[in-house]
């Protein structure tokens, strides 16, 4: 492929790249905003939402000029529709930390307490950050390893999601008053296992980059 192409290449993942941090700073203040009951906080997760919107669709329009302009194959194709593929899971994850923020919004304006300091949600929200993290640079170095390593990170975030269902379950049969917050956070752990799946699915296409396979790391 031709110098042209290499560079374009990569100003396609520069712009994941940004994709990526933008990600990463918003479900980080998603979860804060939550931990805190702050508004403020959680409406500029909400307001955030349509940068990642139009990183997304510039993805889209320097992957379509490339294969319209280079007819790039095999292993160049593949980077390509992967890229398409990543900023499209990246996108729905910021979706998702959207919806916590919203629940925040939610639990304000309702004026909803939380019942005890957030420990598991927060630790979920390190840990997705950091698989997000991981995908990206995966993709730009090509890291087979560290991409399928991410399926036994996202086991931790399953185990961790369990867990929150399940002490929240007993707590609203035991508790019904705290039954509202107790379900708005099942929905936020439910939000974070999805940021999870999203984030192996790039990892998935890291190894289909790679090897040419399809492999289901879920």
């Amino acid at each position: 492929m031709s110098r042209q192409f290499d560079q374009s290449l990569k100003d396609v993942k520069t712009t994941l790249l940004e994709m990526g941090g933008k990600l990463e700073v918003a479900i980080d203040k998603a979860v804060k905003s939550l931990a805190k009951l702050d508004a403020d906080m959680a409406k500029s997760v909400v307001d955030s939402d349509k940068e990642v919107d139009e990183l997304e669709t510039r993805i889209d329009e320097q992957v379509s000029t490339l294969i319209a302009t280079q007819q790039p194959v095999a292993k160049d194709l593949r980077k390509l529709i992967a890229a398409l593929k990543i900023a499209s899971d990246m996108e729905r994850m910021a979706d998702l930390a959207g919806n916590i923020a919203e629940t925040t919004l939610q639990l304000v304006e309702n004026d909803q307490k939380l019942f005890k300091e957030l420990v598991d949600i927060p630790q979920m929200a390190t840990i997705t950050q950091k698989m997000v993290h991981d995908g990206i640079n995966s993709y730009i170095d090509g890291n087979v390893a560290l991409a399928k390593s991410m399926a036994e990170t996202d086991d931790q975030v399953d185990q961790l999601y369990e867990t929150i269902v399940k002490e929240m379950m007993e707590t609203m049969i035991h508790q019904q008053k705290l039954t509202e917050v107790s379900l708005r956070l099942c929905f936020v752990a439910r939000y974070l296992e999805r940021i999870a799946d999203h984030a192996t699915n790039i990892a998935e296409s890291i190894v289909y980059i790679e090897t040419g396979r399809r492999e289901d790391l879920n």
